[in-house]
């Protein structure tokens, strides 16, 4: 890599930079650590896109690092892929600042290599960008989106032609093909009006939402009878300043779900995300004015998704009769249950359920009593949406997926995590359960009381900087060479090494190969039911720690969880501290 001086030399004389970049620069120009931070390396294309802050430089998110990422996968595509001129790219984008523009840049860019692109004409949610390169038959797709991110970021993710995330192959070629582009600020382009002109532009409407509705309204498990009639059940639903309001409100509809009471506040795309300290439905923060509506109408349930639509929360009356957000875990084993509760025994046969291997263990016990096998995937809703993928020519079946961190999937005419589907799926759990006189919370208790008392957790270790990274990669090596025997004085059965695709089974010793793709993660299954799993974060300077066990009792099973947590946080704290 060239000096970073050198890069911020190149950009800040060059004559065509755009305004706004060119302002920025000027007002930093005595600024060294922020322009060396901004210039000293290139904004990492990861296995699913770019990621960053909004700014100039290598290592931001500008017209000129999106036109980079998007030259590379044109080139990529036309080497890779038939027929891409004609078929196209599906491009759509959310609320954030700059969405708007990279989606256009993305366009103008596709455009100079003859290759058409279909543009959503206003913001749109994630799960449609994956549905619409299914309907459209497109080559690929393209989500402007930073996800749940603060509002200084952006991203740039891709989606393959079956409509999926980009799996790592697919992303490592993408890669070499965006290093072949030596200059970003001269990368080829034409301009809207010329693409217009040529028909290499065409804008999408109101026809692909429907679409996308119809096929929604197919996924109820409700009878015709059930479905025609008025229903009960309060709701109240926060888009939480993002894509999702159009398709979640018109899918209620679509169910007769009419008593529907909006966060108003929150109903309106904000780039600022202003009345959230994050828009994550993850964070029980983000629910804070649902929870005051909820109150206000007597809710039955509360809704909320993040800016993209792909994932979602929910949150319930517990016991003492106050709103209490389910964990993903908990949401997804009740969908999964209720799924398969509610379904027509015929496709068991051969059907499948997809989890992570971080994801509860419940998920697994639930499909058991049903005769659905479980298939695990390595962390990421792309792993999945590749597994179902390959149903295609397998004759499995799939029945649903989910991942412990609000992500699920429904139905396979979106292959990713998509909180529209769970919604709609959410929603009509809710009715079903209140018509036997229960909560959530109650019908998760029937499923701990029929299948154990699974709970799981998750701590991380935050250690910043090259020296950081450098030391989880250490405590990772230290972990493989010496596995743990014993966790909290529990045995461990089984070592699950993902790095080198092996599985040991501690008591003979003998050694099975994992069928996934290779991963700096190490998983450890304990003796009654228990786990542990450590992985380092992809996106942030963090080593995770995932715990899951299985007790007689919600109050033994918070022990277990406990003793997991103490004993290797103590462990990894020790390990940071030793002398190297």
């Amino acid at each position: 890599m060239e000096n970073w001086e050198n890069t911020y030399k190149k950009w800040s004389s060059f004559k065509h930079l755009d305004e706004s970049l060119k302002i920025e620069l000027h007002n930093k120009k005595d600024n060294k650590a922020a322009l060396e931070d901004a210039f000293y390396k290139e904004l990492a294309f990861g296995t699913g896109g770019i990621r960053g802050l909004l700014g100039a430089g290598i290592n931001r998110m500008n017209i000129y690092t999106v036109r980079k990422a998007v030259n590379g996968l044109a080139n990529y595509l036309l080497a890779n892929r038939v027929n891409v001129k004609d078929r196209g790219v599906v491009i759509a984008y959310d609320s954030r600042y700059m969405s708007p523009e990279f989606a256009i840049e993305s366009a103008k860019v596709l455009g100079s290599y003859g290759i058409k692109t279909h543009l959503f004409e206003s913001l749109r949610p994630t799960p449609l960008l994956s549905f619409a390169v299914r309907y459209l038959s497109t080559a690929a797709g393209i989500m402007i989106t930073a996800s749940h991110n603060p509002p200084e970021y952006n991203g740039f993710k891709v989606y393959n032609e079956n409509g999926g995330q980009i799996t790592p192959e697919e992303a490592d070629k993408i890669i070499d093909t965006i290093k072949q582009t030596e200059d970003e600020l001269t990368v080829p382009y034409l301009e809207k009006a010329d693409l217009e002109e040529k028909g290499l532009l065409s804008w999408l409407g109101i026809e692909l939402d429907n679409a996308y509705l119809s096929r929604l309204e197919q996924i109820t498990k409700m009878s015709s009878e059930v479905q025609e009639q008025e229903k009960d059940l309060q709701i109240v639903f926060t888009p939480l300043h993002g894509t999702s309001y159009h398709l979640v409100t018109k899918g209620l509809e679509q169910l007769n779900f009419t008593n529907v009471s909006i966060v108003e506040e929150q109903a309106k795309p904000d780039p600022e995300f202003s009345t959230v300290q994050s828009p994550n439905p993850e964070e029980h923060q983000a629910f804070k004015m649902a929870m005051e509506l909820g109150v206000n109408t007597n809710a039955d349930i509360l809704l909320g998704t993040d800016p993209d639509a792909d994932r979602l929360g929910v949150a319930v009356k517990n016991k003492a009769g106050e709103y209490q957000v389910l964990t993903g875990n908990q949401l997804g084993s009740l969908l999964l249950d209720y799924i398969l509760t509610h379904s027509d025994r015929k496709i068991y046969q051969n059907s499948r359920m997809i989890k992570t291997v971080v994801t509860t263990e419940l998920g697994r016990a639930i499909a058991d009593a049903n005769q659905v096998e479980t298939i695990d995937t390595l962390t990421g809703f792309k792993f999945i949406g590749d597994k179902i993928n390959q149903f295609d020519s397998t004759g499995e079946t799939f029945v649903f997926g989910f991942e412990e961190s609000y992500g699920y999937l429904i139905s396979s005419f979106v292959r990713d995590k998509d909180a529209v589907q769970s919604a709609m799926m959410a929603t009509e759990m809710a009715y079903y359960w209140k018509q036997q006189g229960k909560t959530l919370f109650d019908a998760l208790d029937v499923l701990y009381e029929k299948h154990g008392y699974y709970l799981e957790g998750m701590s991380s270790l935050t250690l910043k900087g090259k020296e950081g990274s450098d030391r989880i990669a250490t405590i990772m090596n230290e972990i493989r060479t010496n596995p743990l025997k014993e966790i909290a004085g529990i045995k461990v059965e089984k070592i699950e090494n993902y790095l080198s695709s092996e599985r040991i089974i501690v008591a003979d010793n003998t050694r099975e190969t994992i069928d996934l793709p290779k991963e700096n993660m190490m998983k450890f299954i304990l003796e009654q039911d228990g786990w542990v799993c450590l992985r380092p974060s992809g996106t942030e300077p963090k080593l995770k720690c995932y715990y899951g066990v299985r007790g007689n009792s919600h109050h033994h099973s918070k022990q277990l969880l406990q003793s997991l947590k103490e004993t290797m946080d103590q462990m990894l704290d020790e390990m940071v501290n030793q002398p190297r």
